[in-house]
Parts: C-alpha cells; structure tokens; sequence
C-alpha cells in the first residue's frame, strides 16, 4: 500500500511540474484545498478512484499510468502521437493558406476571361491574398500553437494590409499611411509584454 501511495505521488507530482501548476493551481482545478494536494504529493493519503480518473483525464493519462513507476515506453507513445498532431495541424493550417491563394488565382483567372480589365491590375487579387493569408494564419496559430506567435503574425497583418491599400491606391501617393503602422506597431509591441500568467510558485 505505502508503494502504491509514494508512485501516485510521485506521478502526480510530475504531471503537475511538467504543466507548469502550482499545487494551489491544481487545487483550484480538482476543487480541492493545496493542502490535499500536498498529503497527496507527500504520500500520505491518496485521492479516491474518481479523483485519480480526474487528474488522468486532465493530464491526458490513463488511470493505471498513476498507478505505475515506469512510463518509457507511454511517454514515448505520448510524444509520437503529439508529434504526429502538431504535424498534421501544421499540414491542416497551410492547406488552409493555399486555399487563400486558390481562390485568388481562381478570381483572377474568370475575371481576366470576363472582364477587359488588365492583368496587372488584375493582380490585385494576389496583393490581398498576402494579408488574407496572415488572417487565416492567425486563426490556426490562436487555435493549435504558441500564441506568443500571434503578435508576430499581427504586425505582419497589419504591413501587408497597409501595403495592399498603398498598392490599391498607388496613384495617390498614400504613402503616409505607412507612418499610421509606426504606433499601431509600438502597439503591438508593448501589447505582447503582457503577463497574463501568474508565476509560477
């Protein structure tokens, strides 16, 4: 029994650091007091069958990986399958992308056949593709990745938009509108240095 009590502890203990929670973190989450959470960490007490399934569900373990001391082979199980994900999102997010230009190329295409416009200034359609793309970008990293990559991928937004209006207007010497990017940049900037975290205990 002590055996069982010091590899659920341990278990729970390293789950806990590997998420970057503090046992008063993981309380809130378990509707328990850190104090629990300590006697469990501690190993002397052990939280009952529907906690255990709680706290595997929230680590995405099983519940017999709290119960176990060697998990080689379940982490490395753990890490393929996560690497497959993050491959097959990142896939999902440039198809996504190459949607924007399809449909570019496409528009550009049936109005060069219908209409007696230009082609150059029918390459508008790629020009807002370009901001088009950051959008859809930004979607898919909010969703799936680092989001400290959004205020990168924002900046990018808001050049290529300007851009696009510059090209879009190119006749009237906007060029002054690039001058609007410099404080909504420093914006951006200062927005990024934003904690919302608490730190870590």
């Amino acid at each position: 029994m002590e055996e069982i009590k010091s590899v659920i502890a341990q278990n729970i203990t390293q789950l806990r650091k590997e998420s970057g929670l503090t046992q008063l973190e993981l309380a809130e989450k378990l509707n328990y007091s850190d104090k629990a959470i300590s006697k469990w960490e501690r190993g002397e007490s052990l939280p009952d069958i529907i906690v255990l399934k709680t706290i595997a569900d929230m680590f995405s373990v099983t519940v017999d990986y709290l119960l176990k001391s060697d998990h080689e082979q379940e982490k490395e199980l753990q890490r393929r399958v996560a690497k497959r994900k993050v491959r097959n999102r990142a896939i999902i997010s440039c198809i996504s992308i190459m949607l924007v230009w399809l449909v570019a190329t496409v528009v550009f295409f049936v109005l060069d056949a219908a209409t007696s416009i230009s082609a150059a200034t029918l390459s508008i359609c790629f020009v807002y593709a370009v901001p088009t793309s950051m959008v859809v970008w930004l979607v898919f990293n909010s969703i799936w990745f680092n989001k400290r990559r959004n205020f990168l991928i924002i900046s990018l937004l808001m050049w290529t938009s300007l851009a696009a209006l510059f090209i879009t207007f190119i006749g009237f010497r906007l060029w002054l509108m690039f001058i609007v990017g410099i404080p909504a940049q420093i914006i951006i900037w200062l927005w990024s240095g934003i904690r919302t975290r608490n730190p870590r205990k």
